[in-house]
């Protein structure tokens, strides 16, 4: 029987590269996470749990890829202003 949370970690990642961000990668990491620790005790399907791992990962590196982008966004203009004062 097929992992469902699996399959929705992986499914979550893949949107989160697709400009959805943190609004997916975020919960592609904590579904992928849980999804990993249901197939690892109930010893399921190891490409159940491949499926779980590349969605967390995915999840993970877009959640912290989007939000080093926003801390930048943020940042450069508070840093453009305190070397325009001068």
């Amino acid at each position: 029987m097929r992992n469902t949370n699996a399959i929705v970690a992986l499914v979550l990642g893949i949107l989160s590269l697709f400009g959805f961000g943190c609004l997916t990668g975020i919960p592609a990491w904590i579904v992928g996470n849980n999804a990993i620790r249901e197939i690892d005790s109930r010893g399921g399907d190891p490409s159940d749990r491949t499926l779980a791992v590349v969605g967390k990962v995915i999840g993970m590196v877009t959640t912290l890829v989007t939000a080093g982008a926003l801390l930048l966004v943020i940042a450069f203009p508070v840093v453009l202003t305190m070397f325009a004062r001068g």
